[in-house]
């Protein structure tokens, strides 16, 4: 059984053929989405996080009105870049929240992708200090949070505050109970993957991986996911992570699907180079229901996951997308055993 749900970059674009022309746009259409995506029986609404962009970047006022207008699905992001954040005030916005969503908050976090600007992060106040790289300044920033996120004190009381303190070192509020074991990691390489085992979050592997090794990419998911939980065995946590993975599905089921896709096919992964170093890219799956199912069975990454993410061209308006995870719900994922 997978919970499946669908991930958007929240693109906008003033040009011919989009339904998402501007910033309002794309975010009023985020939670129509949203609440069409819960209607449809889908698990997930999840946005990807890029600055300095045309497409989604400040995810929390989106996440909490995506939680007011839902009641089951899970809201979250995939992912927040942690080179831009600032952990204490990300905990406090992610504190609230989880708790307007009633703990539905699943926080995907990771090192980053290349951005927009040039060191954007400079620009948002963060500079990896002499002799560290902006990687690690992203997994030290998310070292602080996962600690604030555990609600122990560490601030020092005032001697006069305005308002009376309980006792002892002040703690990071609104805290949300729970909501540190819904902290995801998106890893792009195994051994990333391995450290996010031993920092105790759940693994997000997208159709990015910046490692290439000669085979499919879903096969070295796969082989990513095993080197996560044999890491997650080895720490020692008392609890279970997810795993998810995330595809872009087309099944063609219309007449609108064969025109817009119909065309198209991407069988194979897509070998490139990013910061320097060999990428592996996902293909797509676009084709008739029988064909997909057979294809996607095969996928070994997905047969890992507990967790399935579509994404979706979040350009071609709502209607269009929540006809495509209908389409995905009632036509594959029965006869794959998801559902």
């Amino acid at each position: 059984m997978k919970r499946i749900g669908f991930l958007s970059f929240g693109h906008w674009s003033d040009v011919p053929g989009s339904q998402v022309r501007s910033a309002s746009d794309s975010l009023l259409q985020s939670v129509e989405l949203a609440v069409a995506a819960e209607e449809v029986g889908a698990d997930g609404a999840f946005f990807r996080v890029h600055h300095f962009g045309r497409q989604l970047g400040s995810p929390f006022p989106l996440l909490a009105a995506v939680a007011a207008r839902t009641s089951r699905i899970e809201m979250g992001t995939g992912v927040i870049d942690m080179r831009y954040e600032n952990p204490l005030y990300m905990a406090e916005e992610a504190g609230a929240t989880d708790l307007i969503s009633g703990g539905r908050l699943q926080l995907g976090i990771s090192r980053g992708s290349p951005e927009q600007a040039d060191r954007g992060y400079r620009y948002f106040g963060y500079v990896p200090e002499e002799g560290s790289t902006d990687a690690e300044m992203a997994r030290a920033h998310t070292t602080v949070l996962l600690e604030v996120l555990k609600g122990r004190g560490f601030a020092t009381p005032s001697p006069r505050p305005m308002f009376p303190n309980p006792p002892g070192l002040l703690r990071i509020e609104p805290y949300s109970e729970g909501l540190l074991h819904r902290v995801w990691w998106g890893a792009g390489s195994r051994a990333t993957a391995e450290w996010a085992a031993g920092e105790g979050m759940n693994l997000m592997s997208s159709t990015l991986l910046t490692e290439d090794t000669g085979v499919p990419l879903h096969v070295l998911q796969a082989e990513q996911i095993r080197q996560y939980r044999a890491a997650w065995a080895e720490a020692g946590w008392d609890w279970e992570p997810r795993v998810a993975v995330t595809r872009s599905i087309f099944p063609i089921v219309s007449e609108e699907d064969r025109r817009l896709f119909g065309g198209q096919r991407d069988d194979e992964d897509q070998v490139g180079i990013i910061d320097g170093g060999a990428a592996r890219f996902g293909r797509s799956y676009i084709g008739e229901p029988d064909e997909l199912v057979v294809d996607l069975a095969r996928d070994e990454a997905i047969a890992e996951a507990d967790t399935l993410m579509l994404t979706v061209p979040n350009q071609l308006g709502v209607g269009y997308n929540a006809h495509v995870l209908e389409a995905v719900l009632a036509h594959l994922a029965p006869q794959l055993g998801w559902r």
